[in-house]
């Protein structure tokens, strides 16, 4: 198949048999869970110290290279297995930004932080389910505004050495509507195997960088 995106697709786009609804949804909730364990895995084994000492240029070249070989990887294979892979090289780079964003707070925070992404997750799930058309309209504003939070936040933090809190509040808002809308057109796209592990690398980077962000809020309410 060709470089479609993986939301554009179609029957006539869309290469293998069809699964059921409670199958398709299954395998989402599975691939999620999978990505949010082997985050426990990082966190849990290595310490968050060695990833500290990396350079950060390297760094940072190093996740934004896996991350964006992983995306392209899924979005362009109609082959499960490689999607799987490409959502695993998306994974593992998130896990070392939480081991080192989780280090700076209390691990009851952080629980707590769990809890509330988990409830605003299925929250915005259900409203995406019942209202997927508002969703498809609001989603060309979401990611001009997430654009622009970005180029904000980079210069506060590289040119002015700071950052606004409330910024961390319309990010929530921005990932909180692109959960809503990936969840909507997850279930708008021929349920096949390999849309299903498609559409939970898209929510599984959206519900990370929700989490992110909560956490952050709850962490300066605490102090």
């Amino acid at each position: 198949m060709n470089l479609n995106n993986v939301f554009n697709r179609d029957e006539s786009t869309s290469s293998g048999p069809t699964i059921s609804a409670n199958i398709y949804n299954l395998v989402i909730g599975l691939v999620l869970c999978w990505g949010f364990f082997i985050n426990y895995l990082i966190v849990k084994n290595i310490a968050y110290q060695s990833i500290a000492q990396i350079n950060p240029i390297l760094f940072f070249i190093g996740y934004l290279g896996s991350c964006f070989l992983g995306i392209s990887m899924f979005k362009s294979s109609d082959n499960p297995l490689i999607s799987f892979l490409g959502y695993n090289f998306v994974v593992i780079p998130f896990g070392f930004v939480i081991n080192l964003i989780v280090s700076q707070y209390d691990p009851l925070i952080v629980q707590e932080a769990i809890r509330v992404t988990g409830m605003v997750t299925a929250f915005m799930m259900l409203l995406g389910t019942l209202f997927p058309a508002f969703f498809r309209k609001i989603i060309g504003g979401l990611t001009i505004a997430l654009f622009a939070v970005i180029i904000i936040e980079l210069i506060e933090v590289f040119i002015f050495k700071m950052h606004h809190g409330f910024l961390d509040y319309v990010v929530v808002l921005i990932f909180c509507g692109y959960i809503g809308f990936d969840w909507a057109r997850a279930n708008s796209i021929p349920k096949t195997l390999d849309n299903a592990v498609d559409s939970a690398a898209s929510l599984y980077i959206d519900i990370i960088n929700l989490f992110i962000r909560i956490l952050r809020i709850m962490g300066r309410r605490n102090n």
